[in-house]
């Protein structure tokens, strides 16, 4: 049921309701039912037919009210992110560029003058940094809510290759998920949860492919990311660089998920397990 049909529900039955009881009256009633009795009983069939339904259709209405501005938050979180995101790629982004040009006018100016300078260290971090950078403007970017579909959900298969595709990696997929009726906040951190896995597997793992399943259904999930990479080891310094690691685990445990990391030379695996809570009352409203 529609917002706009409720409205004119909760305008119309008790109108309904008070017109059918006097019809009833006093075309059958009236040799048994006195009018004053009449009267007394018409406020309490009223009270019992229409509070029920008025309950549940007001219940109705408030749910898709918190729904409408869970979004609206939403939609104002993703729009600051994509303002950040055009900041720094007009910015940082576009500053470093000038920078590794002005690196290679500066080397051959050099070269030309006959001097020698090993320019291949400062050209090297320069492109490190200029590709976190962009990785930070797409991470900002993804997911917007122009990739999600015209119904409100999320092309969960479609965007994953997209992302695999964005690292230039291979992709293996058993995906058995249905999760159009999940909260747009739990497609919106799962979705950033894979991606940083992905981008994680191709970044510290050296790998060419990456492997992503999802089972179990509409309140429950279970998704994994594995790869055949190099592995990694906790409690080692190296470990405590991998910032996408720890950014998947904030955003598991902001959203009450389990996560579980585990790694051996040859394969690593990052399992999120967890179930959309966020909107049960909504999904309950729309059956």
């Amino acid at each position: 049921m529609s917002y706009k049909i409720t409205k004119w529900m909760i305008l119309i039955v008790p109108t309904l309701v008070v017109g059918i009881w006097e019809y009833v009256r006093h075309q059958f009633l009236m040799p048994y039912l006195s009018m004053e009795l009449g009267n007394i009983l018409t406020p309490f069939i009223l009270f019992g037919v229409c509070v029920p339904l008025l309950h549940r259709w007001f219940s109705y209405l408030e749910q898709m009210q918190e729904e409408l501005q869970r979004e609206r938050a939403l939609k104002a979180r993703l729009e600051q992110r994509e303002q950040l995101a055009r900041e720094l790629h007009d910015g940082i982004a576009q500053s470093l560029f000038l920078l590794s040009v002005k690196v290679d006018r500066a080397e051959r100016q050099q070269a030309e003058a006959g001097q020698a300078y090993d320019w291949h260290e400062l050209r090297k971090t320069i492109h490190e940094v200029n590709r976190y950078v962009r990785e930070a403007i797409s991470d900002l970017r993804v997911p917007p809510d122009s990739r999600l579909s015209e119904s409100g959900t999320a092309d969960f298969p479609g965007l994953i290759r997209q992302m695999a595709e964005e690292r230039q990696l291979g992709l293996s997929m058993d995906w058995r998920l249905n999760e159009k009726d999940w909260s747009p906040r739990t497609r919106m951190e799962l979705l950033a949860c894979i991606r940083e896995a992905i981008v994680n597997a191709g970044k510290h793992g050296g790998v060419q492919e990456v492997c992503v399943t999802g089972t179990g259904d509409a309140r429950r999930f279970r998704v994994s990311v594995m790869d055949e990479g190099t592995g990694f080891q906790a409690d080692k310094p190296q470990a405590k660089g991998r910032y996408g690691l720890q950014i998947i685990r904030e955003r598991a445990e902001a959203m009450g998920w389990t996560l579980q990391v585990t790694s051996r030379p040859g394969k690593t695996t990052v399992e999120i397990a967890g179930g959309d809570g966020l909107d049960e009352g909504t999904r309950t409203g729309r059956r």
